[in-house]
C-alpha cells in the first residue's frame, strides 16, 4: 500500500524537514547576506560553453549600470572564471566582520568571481562538485552586495551540479539563454529552456552571440557558421529574441585589455532595455 504523501503546508515546512521535497523548493533558498538587498537577480545561461555566456553577463550588467542602477555581478562559473579580466580587476576580494567585500569595477559594478580568491589569476580550480556548488552559495550568502538593482548570475556551461544549485539555491527572478548560430545550439538551447521551465524559473529571452561579421570595408554581413536558426528556435519554445552580438573585433580588444567596461556598440541596448521594462512593471 501506498504510504500517504506527507502534506507540505507553510505552517509545517522548515528548510531541514523539507530538504530535497519536490513539493517545496522554497525550502532550499539559501538566506542573502544580511548587509544586501538585491531587487533583481538574472541568471545567464547556455547548455554548453564557449557561446558567449560571461560576454552576454557582462554587456548587460554594463549597460543598466549607464542606466542609472546599482549593478552587480556574481561569476558562478568557478572552474572558469572570466569576469575580473573583462573588467581589469586584478586586486583580491578582502573580508571583514560582515562578510567577502567585492570588489568594482571603474564605475562601481560590484564583481565577486573566485578569481578574486585565489593567490593567482590562472591558478586552476580543481574541485569536486560539492565544494563547487558550496562556492556558489557562498557568493549568495556571504558577499556583502550592499543595495542592488540587478545582480548577474554568470552561469556555468552545461545543465549539471553548479547551474543546478544556483537555480534551487539563488531565487532568480529570470534567466537569458545564450545561443550561436551552428545547427548544434539548437539542441543546446532547449536543454537550458527545458532546465529553466522544470525549475519553474522565468525564461526572459534568447541573445544570440556571434551571429555574423561585418565587412570593415564594404559592410556587408557575413554568416561565419552558417544561417542563423535562432528564429525558428525562438518560435518553437515561445521565447523572445533579446538581441543578436556580431563577432566584433574592437570589444575583443577591449576584453583582452581589461577595459570592457568602455565599449560604445549598442548590439544589447535593446536587450537591456527590454528586460528593465519587465523588471520595473513587477516592482
Amino acid at each position: 500500500m501506498k504510504e500517504k504523501e506527507k502534506d507540505c503546508s507553510e505552517s509545517e515546512c522548515t528548510k531541514e524537514s523539507c530538504e530535497g521535497c519536490e513539493n517545496s523548493k522554497q525550502s532550499m533558498l539559501e538566506d542573502l547576506n544580511q548587509y544586501s538587498s538585491i531587487k533583481n537577480v538574472v541568471g545567464v545561461i547556455s547548455g554548453k560553453g564557449g557561446v558567449g555566456k560571461s560576454f552576454v553577463t557582462a554587456m548587460l550588467a554594463v549597460l543598466l549600470n549607464r542606466k542609472g542602477y546599482k549593478v552587480g555581478i556574481l561569476d558562478a562559473d568557478i572552474t572558469g572564471p572570466s569576469i575580473p579580466k573583462m573588467f581589469g580587476i586584478t586586486k583580491k576580494a578582502m573580508g571583514n566582520e560582515l562578510g567577502i567585500i567585492p570588489e568594482s569595477t571603474e564605475n562601481n559594478i560590484k564583481i565577486m568571481s573566485v578569481n578574486l580568491l585565489l593567490e593567482k589569476e590562472d591558478s586552476p580550480v580543481i574541485w569536486r562538485g560539492p565544494i563547487l556548488a558550496n562556492t556558489v552559495k557562498q557568493f549568495w550568502t556571504e558577499v556583502v552586495w550592499e543595495d542592488l538593482d540587478y545582480l548577474f548570475i554568470d552561469m556555468p556551461p552545461g545543465t549539471g551540479d553548479v547551474p543546478l544549485t544556483v537555480f534551487q539555491s539563488i531565487p532568480l527572478d529570470g534567466i537569458v539563454i545564450v545561443s550561436s548560430p551552428q545547427d548544434l545550439v539548437s539542441m543546446i538551447v532547449k536543454k537550458a529552456y527545458n532546465m529553466a521551465k522544470m525549475m519553474n524559473i522565468p525564461i526572459l529571452g534568447l541573445v544570440e552571440n556571434m551571429s555574423y561579421i561585418q565587412c570593415p570595408d564594404c559592410g556587408k554581413k557575413i554568416n561565419l557558421f552558417g544561417e542563423s536558426k535562432l528564429n525558428e528556435i525562438s518560435n518553437e519554445i515561445g521565447v523572445d529574441i533579446l538581441g543578436r552580438i556580431p563577432i566584433d573585433p574592437t570589444i575583443a580588444k577591449l576584453v583582452d585589455e581589461g577595459n570592457f567596461e568602455t565599449f560604445s556598440c549598442d548590439y544589447l541596448f535593446d536587450a537591456a532595455e527590454k528586460i528593465n521594462n519587465i523588471f520595473t512593471k513587477n516592482m
